[in-house]
């Protein structure tokens, strides 16, 4: 009896470890390429803001953060650098800079969804019309699926 219990333990662990392995590597393995580097420099050239994604943050951690510099025009997003990588992210822009997820969701309903986000290594995104960076001052990158904050930067 005592080893057939242990077995099913095991079983249980074994399972919810490749479950969490999956979770974790499936977006590895779904994202989609970066973006040529001569764009994201061609976009940076034409910025009306920039502004730094520290690791650093009070709601990042080990494995939810992004560092590196994001580029923002009336017509698109773009981030060189890298973020950790995670399913379903999604860009946020903000009225007010936000850096944990307790201030996010008190705000989540203020602010305006971007796009999603599926490359790691640097994106570019298309801002839908009718939106202007210039009424926000900050990017917020945010996990929808496990309400993970990742990063934010204030660019205004």
């Amino acid at each position: 009896m005592l080893k057939a219990v242990l077995i099913i333990i095991m079983a249980l662990a074994i399972f919810a470890m490749g479950f969490m392995a999956g979770v974790y590597s499936l977006p590895i393995l779904t994202e989609q390429p970066a973006p040529d580097v001569a764009i994201l420099k061609q976009h940076q050239d034409r910025a009306q803001f920039s502004a730094a994604f520290k690791p650093d943050l009070k709601g990042s951690d080990r494995l939810h953060y992004g560092d590196g510099m994001v580029y923002l025009t009336n017509d698109a997003i773009s981030m060189q650098g890298t973020l950790s990588p995670g399913p379903d992210y999604q860009l946020y822009l903000s009225r007010n800079f936000v850096d944990n997820e307790a201030d996010f969701l008190a705000q989540k309903g203020t602010m305006q969804r971007v796009a999603g986000v599926r490359s790691f290594n640097g994106f570019k995104l298309v801002v839908p019309q009718g939106i202007d960076v210039s009424d926000y001052n900050t990017v917020v990158i945010w996990c929808e699926s496990f309400e993970e904050f990742i990063t934010a930067a204030q660019y205004q």
